[in-house]
């Protein structure tokens, strides 16, 4: 009997990304004619059987929850999950929980494993680099073999299913208006590239505060990192591009970064350029972390409540699980607060 080969495997002995084969094997009319074949030939050549335990589940249930975060560096994932475990114990389903690494080849492979390992359904946060790529096709493909899917915090429009977000762009509105309030008018922000969602709808909030404030928008005030894996060097690039544009604008008195590690290296560079904050320089991030509350001084922050959006992500699942008949997909948006500190005040 032929050792049954993996979808990882046939992208890598025939040169195409997991996404390309996993369409072919679905004969998915994007694929040309040539790569399909030559793949689905591979594949049968090989025993290769795409989610083949994932067809029976339709009347099989595991008691088991499947849950895919981009990262662990962040402490808003790490309250989501204490949030998805409590409400699935008590409701008596078990949680295994992936890593996506912010890899888009993670994911499919993550998924694949999941729903092969027999879990009912899935609670996912997208990584950066399926929303750079914004090809769906593994979550959708899921969806379709009636493994219920909830996306929470990065989501996309393109995918349809139920979904738990905050209100990113009021959140940062917040955020900005809070510095305004304490008489800050050169406020510079610490952002994503515009790809990853959660950061665009930051970016907007921020530009809509200050256009409600009467305070014209300097683009020059606008950083935005392409923050891959939080790593040393990584950290080490936003921290010098913080200092190029304190140094070229010295005007700045306030601070909003989209996270609380890009707020935490904000500190870092006006502490060492000996900038007073609050003084000088106030300082709000989003997500109340435990960076945030002992970083010295102690960080403003934007409260996610990452632990409601988990508990109202798994709510959502098992309702979904439980429910044979066909009921709309749902966004649920949780509220966001601010938790005042000293970097601000």
């Amino acid at each position: 009997m032929k050792k049954r080969i993996t979808l990882k495997q046939i992208a890598k002995e025939l040169n195409y990304s997991i996404s390309t084969v996993s369409k072919a094997l679905k004969n998915s009319p994007e694929i040309g004619i040539d790569a399909k074949t030559k793949i689905q030939a591979y594949a049968k050549l090989y025993n290769y059987k795409p989610n083949n335990v994932a067809l029976s589940l339709k009347n099989r249930k595991t008691k088991t929850i499947g849950v895919i975060i981009p990262e662990m560096v962040h402490y808003f994932f790490a309250k989501v999950i204490i949030g998805i475990e409590k409400f699935a114990k008590k409701k008596g389903y078990n949680v295994i929980i992936s890593l996506s690494n912010e890899s888009f080849e993670k994911e499919v492979i993550n998924i694949e494993t999941l729903v092969d390992g027999q879990i009912d359904g899935l609670i996912i946060s997208l990584s950066k680099e399926t929303l750079l790529k914004q090809d769906f096709y593994h979550i959708n493909e899921t969806i379709d073999l009636d493994i219920p899917i909830i996306l929470f915090d990065r989501i996309s429009s393109n995918v349809y299913c139920d979904k738990v977000i905050i209100d990113d762009v009021e959140g940062a509105k917040k955020a900005t208006n809070h510095l305004i309030q304490n008489g800050r008018k050169s406020i510079l922000l610490i952002t994503t590239e515009d790809y990853v969602s959660v950061g665009n709808l930051r970016t907007t909030g921020y530009i809509q505060a200050l256009k409600e404030n009467n305070i014209e928008l300097d683009t020059d005030l606008i950083i935005k990192v392409e923050d891959k894996k939080s790593t040393e060097e990584e950290l080490h690039n936003i921290e010098e591009r913080i200092n190029e544009v304190l140094k070229l604008k010295s005007n700045i008195d306030g601070i909003f970064a989209v996270n609380e590690i890009y707020a935490a290296s904000a500190l870092k560079v006006l502490k060492k350029n000996n900038i007073k904050i609050p003084e000088e320089v106030g300082v709000i991030g989003f997500t109340d972390g435990v960076i945030s509350r002992f970083s010295d001084p102690s960080l403003t922050t934007v409260d996610q409540n990452g632990e409601k959006i988990g508990k109202q992500a798994c709510k959502l699942l098992i309702e979904r699980l439980n429910n044979t008949n066909n009921i709309p997909y749902q966004t649920k948006i949780i509220e966001t607060s601010i938790t005042s500190r000293e970097s601000s005040k």
